[in-house]
């Protein structure tokens, strides 16, 4: 099992990247959102890898975290999803966004990736809406977010901090998060669940 790849990136592919590794040039197969995120040719990178043996050879697929990892070993656990398709899928979107349409039960976002129809769309929300992690897109930092009364609680914040990091202004968050009836009982995730309902009207 290759749990990671590090060392100097040497070429940028099509649908690939050569790292070196120990003298050895590895081609490995990322989505485009990571294709955009590594850094310039004779740098150092390190993705996170799944290593994929079929008759016909060996692949890597390679990811920039181990929680984006994590959605595409989610991905492939899905009847009609392979490694190639997961992978075109987090290419349209990127983990976080496949999470919220996942959370939204969003099957239209889901089917502008490649190869994703209708029935696969909602075959991948009904097997994976009860394995999304939402702690995965909290940010490590809280976000300076300018939030209303009702987000400034604990669970409130992280709420409001999770939406900036999915993309939302600071403001929008705030106002999603301030309409939420919060009570003692919910979760963060509880909170930014229905805090993503309400952004649907604002």
């Amino acid at each position: 099992m290759i749990s990671y790849v590090k060392g100097p990136l040497v070429e940028i592919l099509d649908d690939m990247v050569v790292i070196e590794s120990g003298n050895i040039g590895l081609e490995i197969r990322v989505p485009l959102y990571v294709m955009e995120r590594l850094p310039g040719i004779g740098k150092e990178a390190k993705l996170y890898t799944y290593f994929q043996v079929r008759e016909d050879g060996m692949f890597l697929y390679g990811f920039l975290s181990r929680q984006d990892l994590r959605v595409f070993r989610q991905l492939i656990t899905v009847t009609g999803v392979g490694p190639k398709v997961a992978l075109g899928v987090l290419s349209a979107l990127t983990p976080d966004e496949l999470r919220r349409a996942i959370i939204m039960e969003d099957a239209k976002t889901i089917t502008t990736a490649p190869g994703i129809g209708p029935k696969t769309a909602k075959r991948i929300i009904l097997d994976l809406k009860d394995k999304v992690d939402m702690t995965d897109i909290l940010p490590q930092e809280s976000a300076e977010a300018e939030s209303v009364q009702a987000s400034g609680s604990g669970v409130g914040k992280e709420a409001v901090d999770a939406l900036v990091a999915l993309g939302y202004s600071a403001a929008e968050a705030g106002r999603a998060v301030g309409r939420v009836e919060i009570t003692d009982t919910m979760t963060t995730e509880d909170v930014l669940k229905a805090s993503l309902k309400h952004l649907a009207f604002l």
